[in-house]
C-alpha cells in the first residue's frame, strides 16, 4: 500500500491559492493526521518528485500542533520519505509545538531543535507572536511575501483548555491576522457532535461557534468521519470534500475542486488508500 499520495486526493492537496482557508475536522475515531501528513508531503516534495528540492523551489511550511509534539509528526514524516530536520534546514519548514510547554512554566521560545519553536504561555499575543516569528524564520528575506503554507492543528484545545479567559471570537481574531501573513493556511479542527451540534456547556458552545466561524471562512472543507454503518475490516472512514462561501471568489480553486465523498482505509504501517464507493 503506498504511503504516499492517494490518486483521488491529488486535485485537493496541492498548495492551496493565495489568501486561501483550508479547514480538515475530525471526529474521535476518524483523525486528520495521516491528512495532514500528505499535505506536508505535497508541499514540501515539488510536485511529487522522488528527490528533495532546492531551498528555493516551492513553498515553506509551518506546522502548528496543539495536540501532538514534533517527534510525532517527525516519525511519521519520516515513513513517507520525508525528512523533516533537514528540510528545517533548507529552511523550508518549522515546528511550533503547542504541547509539551503550554501549561509548563519558564519555557524557551526556540527548543534545541533545529527550526523548533515551543509555545510557553496560552496567552494569544504569545501564540501569535511566537508563530509570525516562525513564519518570518522562513521568510527571504524576512516579511517578504515568500510563499508560506501554515498548518495549524486544533487550536481549539486553547478553548478547552483556558476556560472563559479567551472566546471564540478572540481565537478567530488571531487566525485572521494570521492569515495576512502567510501565502495560505489549513486549520484542523474537531467536529465531535457533543461539541458541534448539542450544546450545552459554555465550551461546547464557544467551540461550536469557532467551528462555524472557521467553516464560513474555509474555501474548501475535507470531514473525516467513521462509517455510518459502523466498523469495517477494510475501511476505516468516509472523507467528504466540500467548497465554501469564499470558494466563487478563487477561480483556481474553483476549477480544481469536485464536490465528493469518498473513503479511506489507514493501514497498520501508515499506508492510505482512498476510493469511490463499492471500489
Amino acid at each position: 500500500m503506498s504511503s504516499k499520495i492517494p490518486p483521488p486526493l491529488e486535485p485537493y492537496l496541492a498548495l492551496p491559492p493565495e489568501a486561501s482557508l483550508v479547514l480538515l475536522t475530525s471526529v474521535l475515531g476518524a483523525s486528520t493526521n495521516w491528512l495532514v501528513l500528505r499535505y506536508l508531503h505535497r508541499a514540501l516534495i515539488h510536485d511529487g518528485a522522488a528527490s528533495l528540492p532546492s531551498a528555493d523551489e516551492g513553498a515553506g511550511v509551518v506546522l502548528v500542533s496543539f495536540m501532538r509534539d514534533f517527534t510525532f509528526w517527525r516519525e511519521n514524516a519520516k515513513r513517507m520519505g520525508l525528512d523533516l530536520e533537514n528540510l528545517s534546514t533548507k529552511r523550508r519548514f518549522a515546528c511550533v509545538d503547542g504541547l509539551t510547554g503550554l501549561f509548563l512554566p519558564t519555557q524557551q521560545e526556540a527548543s534545541g531543535r533545529t527550526a523548533e519553536y515551543v509555545l510557553g504561555s496560552p496567552s494569544l499575543s504569545d501564540v501569535s507572536r511566537v508563530i509570525r516569528n516562525a513564519v518570518r524564520s522562513l521568510q527571504s528575506p524576512p516579511g517578504s511575501k515568500s510563499k508560506v503554507l501554515l498548518v495549524i492543528d486544533q487550536p481549539d484545545l486553547i478553548l478547552a483548555t483556558t476556560g472563559d479567559e479567551i472566546g471564540p471570537v478572540h481565537l478567530g481574531n488571531v487566525l485572521l491576522d494570521l492569515r495576512e501573513e502567510v501565502h495560505s493556511m489549513l486549520v484542523t479542527l474537531s467536529a465531535d457532535a457533543p461539541s458541534a451540534l448539542a450544546q450545552q456547556t459554555r465550551l461546547e458552545i464557544d467551540h461550536a461557534a469557532f467551528l462555524l466561524s472557521v467553516a464560513h471562512q474555509a474555501d474548501m472543507t475535507l470531514s473525516l468521519r467513521r462509517l455510518d454503518s459502523g466498523t469495517a475490516r477494510d475501511v476505516s472512514g468516509v472523507i467528504r470534500i466540500t467548497t465554501g462561501e469564499g470558494q466563487c471568489e478563487n477561480d483556481r480553486l474553483q476549477k480544481r475542486v469536485e464536490e465528493r465523498e469518498l473513503l479511506y482505509f489507514v493501514g497498520g504501517d501508515g499506508g492510505v488508500k482512498v476510493f469511490e464507493r463499492g471500489q
